[in-house]
């Protein structure tokens, strides 16, 4: 089982005063972990701790580019979903 790193966004505005055009650019709330879809190396329908990943965005970050580094990306440490944390020092 593949595992991909998905980003919980929260729509803030920039310090700049938003994005071009006038949008809001997106922010992490929380990382999660999620299985890949059954068969398939695509993101699954829920992370790890079962909040649905429909509106979620799977991180650049892929843990199996990594090896002996952690799932998520570095900079993200203090935003870490604790039940996802704990399904994967649990599962992995």
């Amino acid at each position: 089982m593949k595992i991909i790193t998905v980003y919980e966004l929260d729509k803030a505005p920039t310090a700049a005063g938003g994005a071009p055009g006038g949008e809001e650019a997106p922010v992490v709330r929380r990382v999660h972990a999620a299985p890949t879809a059954p068969g398939s190396s695509a993101l699954g329908p829920r992370t790890f701790c079962g909040k649905d990943t429909f509106a979620m965005e799977a991180a650049p970050w892929k843990p199996s580019e990594h090896p002996g580094s952690s799932w998520y990306p570095p900079e993200c440490a203090d935003r870490l979903c604790s039940t996802c944390e704990a399904a994967m020092e649990d599962e992995f």
